[in-house]
């Protein structure tokens, strides 16, 4: 172990971190909605990210709030509560595969909205992604149909909303640090997800004993696979490069699909495999340099 170089237990720790989240995503909703799992997530990261890092927000220039609002958005508050109400009705690791395609998106709304210039052959990865992305939701929806495959459109618009928050991120918030971006995020979205919350019926549920036992599951989804992930992912950008990172884009739908099957006897169809394994190839030609 001592002969293995930091970035890569970084990255393999983020990919089972992030690979369970869809797990514990699920685990959540067995006895909470999509809109109290979502919104108690929001909360118990905020909380954590606090709690670490309260003196970081002094430091953030007051012209850069507009954009870590923006950011709080796009990279947080839009893509939880999408993915939970996708995962109400899909697989995780659908859901895993499909939010591979956030590279992807991210190459576009680069190149349509901030500039960014891109290789023909990133564009072909981009073609070849969403073609990918369209056998596994067909053939998804056409073996499984108790399962609203419609909603897997939720995860490609969460993954729209993280390429875009990376490239606000690149473009306006390169000079401030990652703990005080988190923090700040978090902190913008406390008290909506609060709101949010109460407006369901969680007051009156929050004592029943499964509601407390789908709550130990976010409360771990939110911390961790929320709060400290995005930590763990800068850090590694700053070991490392933003393109070996990204990498953990190859590594999550592996553990979520074999989580999926230990816990919930998830399966994928041999043309999903297919389309997954072109995803994948479309994530590696857009990425490569």
């Amino acid at each position: 172990m001592k002969n293995i170089h930091p970035k890569w237990l970084l990255l393999i720790t983020l990919a089972v971190v992030w690979g369970s989240s869809f797990i514990l995503m699920k685990k959540g909703l067995e006895n909470l909605n999509a809109i109290q799992m979502g919104s108690l997530r929001i909360i118990f990261a905020a909380l954590a990210m606090l709690i670490i890092g309260f003196i970081e927000l002094k430091k953030i220039p007051k012209h850069k709030w507009k954009y870590l609002i923006l950011t709080a958005c796009f990279g947080t508050l839009l893509p939880i509560y999408l993915f939970a109400f996708a995962l109400t009705q899909i697989d995780g690791s659908v859901s895993a595969i499909l939010n591979s395609l956030t590279p992807l998106n991210t190459l576009i709304i680069g190149a349509l909205f901030f500039a960014v210039q891109f290789q023909k052959r990133q564009l072909y990865g981009v073609i070849i992604g969403f073609i990918g992305s369209f056998l596994i939701i067909y053939f998804g929806a056409e073996n499984n149909p108790n399962q609203q495959y419609l909603y897997a459109l939720l995860v490609i618009i969460a993954s729209v909303c993280y390429a875009t928050n990376v490239n606000l991120l690149k473009k306006h918030l390169s000079d401030v640090s990652p703990l005080a971006i988190s923090v700040g995020n978090f902190s913008v979205l406390l008290v909506p997800a609060i709101v949010i919350l109460f407006q369901t019926n969680f007051a009156s549920i929050s004592q029943e004993p499964q509601v407390i036992n789908s709550l130990f599951y976010v409360a771990v989804l939110g911390v961790v696979g929320t709060g400290l992930a995005n930590i763990m992912f800068f850090k590694l950008i700053q070991m490392s490069s933003p393109i070996f990172a990204s990498s953990v884009t190859y590594l999550i739908p592996v553990v979520a699909f074999v989580l999926g099957v230990y816990f919930y006897q998830e399966s994928l169809h041999t043309l999903q495999l297919i389309g997954a394994s072109i995803v994948l190839l479309g994530v590696y030609l857009s990425s490569k340099k």
